[in-house]
């Protein structure tokens, strides 16, 4: 994985409409669901109960929260684009978002985006991004949607 480096406006702007790159792959283990299932009181046995859900699941596994897997967006985002230069960087919006497939516990993911469009706010670059959460060895991505960050760039 090469990760692409921005300076400023000008430099995300030569890239809009085209694929910006893929993150590493992270492996969703049991101990990180356990991790978010506390961190947000979402202690659903899809979720926790390995047994159960291997009984009962139609998975056949535990899987990862589908939040959990969007938690991972700004991790594998970081891999994918290093934006330097800034003020201040804002998690804006979520357009869209549809969740394709069940992440299985052991599964490796991995981010492939796109800079969907860019605009030029009095200042602020307003940046869409096309973003997919695929899984190794699959064929439908976990999700895939568009995510807005606000980018204050210095001068």
């Amino acid at each position: 994985m090469s990760q692409l480096t921005i300076h400023n406006y000008d430099e995300l702007a030569a890239f809009e409409g085209k694929e910006l790159g893929v993150s590493d792959y992270h492996t969703i283990t049991q101990e990180q669901i356990q991790k978010f299932a506390e961190a947000t009181l979402d202690f659903q046995w899809i979720h926790l109960d390995a047994e159960r859900a291997k009984k009962e699941s139609p998975f056949g596994a535990t899987i990862a929260h589908g939040y959990l897997t969007v938690s991972l967006l700004p991790y594998l985002w970081a891999q994918i684009v290093e934006i330097k230069n800034l003020k201040m960087q804002v998690n804006y919006e979520i357009e869209s978002l549809r969740f394709n497939q069940a992440v299985l516990v052991n599964s490796e993911v991995r981010l492939k985006a796109k800079l969907a469009s860019l605009k030029n706010l009095r200042g602020v670059a307003k940046a869409q991004i096309e973003v997919t959460l695929e899984i190794k060895d699959q064929k439908k991505p976990a999700y895939n949607g568009m995510i807005t960050f606000l980018y204050h760039f210095n001068g």
